[in-house]
């Protein structure tokens, strides 16, 4: 049993669309903390981060609301550290996905102080690989693996000698939409990426497999993040990126349940998550039942729901 903190990131101006911020809110009415207390966990709620504005940041043309994810970014970063350093398993409510330049830049921190890699697997239908000079809308939620693997140092937003993670211990599956500037910087800096058509010929089973061994053999943390467009709009709806032709309701879940069997996870990003374009709550539901998978609720365990 672990002990597991939740952090609240109800940040949304990085993704350029309003409704994110409310997040949080959906995941704790949900009933994220009930399902892993019920899993024998001990589940302590640290509310939500509310940073003011980091004013010390200059307006940037090519990165949208620098001074409101900027400060989310350290916040998070110093949270996420904390609890980790205390021996917790943090989990970051989302809240748009920039929130990971903090979430990760954070577990990447601890990683350092006790002597191991850090990787990271990056559930989601885009790469997020931009920086400003290659982002087509300046949205900064397209840029956290490039922030977090120093490729987009292009404000003070951390500390210029922060532990970052090696792109080559980044695993990104269900990706299926990405620029044309971001296909090249992903293949440059040798991030591994599992597209739809990977996982279609590979099985999903297979990936995870060959992923979790390089984990395990390295003695590595494992930072999981999964945002709600991962699986297919037509199982979860409520986020304001949809790209058709993802994830299965099973495949999400044999992913987690191969995680929990693994012992590996260290911390975890749920994002994404607009209310607002779900449907009765359809999506917060998923997101729930997917982190009790992989905290241990086993298919035997499962509830019958209703119509």
């Amino acid at each position: 049993m672990k002990t597991i903190t939740l952090i609240g990131a109800p940040i949304e101006e990085g993704s350029g669309r309003r409704g994110a911020a409310m997040g949080p809110t959906a995941l704790r009415i949900a009933g994220i903390d009930t399902v892993l207390a019920e899993l024998g966990h001990t589940v302590h709620d640290e509310g939500d981060v509310r940073p003011l504005p980091a004013r010390d940041l200059a307006h940037h043309p090519q990165a949208n609301n620098l001074q409101m994810v900027g400060a989310f970014a350290r916040a998070l970063n110093d949270a996420v550290h904390d609890a980790a350093r205390k021996g917790h398993v943090p989990i970051i409510l989302g809240g748009d996905h920039a929130l990971s330049m903090g979430s990760v830049s954070g577990m990447a921190r601890h990683a350092d102080d006790v002597g191991r890699p850090l990787f990271v697997l990056w559930l989601d239908a885009h790469a997020d690989f931009n920086s400003p000079t290659t982002s087509p809308s300046g949205n900064m939620h397209g840029m956290p693996v490039a922030f977090f693997c120093g490729e987009a140092e292009f404000a003070p937003i951390l500390a210029s000698d922060r532990p970052l993670v090696d792109p080559k211990r980044v695993y990104q599956i269900g990706i299926r939409s990405v620029d044309a500037r971001e296909r090249e910087e992903i293949a440059e800096h040798g991030v591994n990426v599992y597209d739809m058509r990977t996982v279609d010929e590979m099985g999903m089973a297979h990936i995870m497999r060959q992923i979790l061994d390089e984990v395990r053999a390295a003695n590595g943390l494992l930072h999981v993040s999964l945002d709600v467009d991962f699986m297919d709009p037509e199982i979860a709806p409520g986020v304001g990126t949809t790209v058709p032709g993802g994830a299965t309701f099973r495949e999400a879940h044999l992913i987690m349940e191969m995680l929990c069997d693994s012992d590996l996870v260290s911390s975890l990003d749920v994002v994404e998550l607009n209310p607002f374009l779900d449907d009765r709550g359809k999506s917060a539901r998923i997101l729930v039942e997917l982190t009790a998978s992989l905290f241990g609720r086993r298919i035997l365990d499962r509830p019958t729901r209703s119509a």
